[in-house]
C-alpha cells in the first residue's frame, strides 16, 4: 500500500464466492491490495472496493440477485467498458449519456451485483 492513505467512503460488498469475485474486479482494472481468506481489498481507478465472504445468515446474497450495487466514478468509462463488453447489461446498461447527467455503463457483476461506471456528461470531451 502506498504512503498516502486515501480518504473516503468505500463499499463493502458481500459475495457468495469471494475467490471467484476477485478476478471480476481484476478484469475491471482493480488489484488485490489487502485482506485475507474472508475479506479482500481491491484498489483501482482512484478508489477501493472491499469484498467480504457472505455467510449463511442475514448477509447471504440471494441467488443471482445481489441487492448491493457499486458506482465507480471515473473519466475512464470507455476504457473500462471496453474491457468488459460481454458483461454489459443489455439493453438498458449500454454505454450512453443518461437523463440524470452521467455518461455511464451498467455491468453485471458476481452474484448479480450491479456495477455502474460513469462520469458527468458535461465533463466528457467529445
Amino acid at each position: 500500500m502506498s504512503d498516502e492513505v486515501p480518504v473516503g467512503a468505500f463499499a463493502i460488498v458481500p459475495s457468495n464466492d469471494l475467490p471467484a469475485a476477485i478476478p471480476f474486479w481484476e478484469r475491471l482494472g482493480f488489484a488485490l491490495t489487502g485482506g485475507n481468506d474472508a475479506y479482500a481489498i481491491m484498489t483501482g481507478w482512484g478508489c477501493e472496493v472491499h469484498l467480504t465472504q457472505a455467510g449463511s445468515g442475514p448477509w447471504r446474497v440471494p441467488d443471482q440477485h445481489n441487492p448491493f450495487g457499486v458506482f465507480i466514478r471515473t473519466p475512464e468509462v470507455d476504457q473500462i467498458a471496453a474491457r468488459v463488453d460481454d458483461l454489459v447489461i443489455r439493453p438498458g446498461g449500454i454505454l450512453r449519456h443518461r437523463e440524470w447527467g452521467l455518461y455511464e455503463v451498467g455491468i453485471a457483476g458476481p452474484d448479480g451485483l450491479l456495477v455502474r461506471i460513469g462520469w458527468p456528461s458535461e465533463l466528457i470531451k467529445l
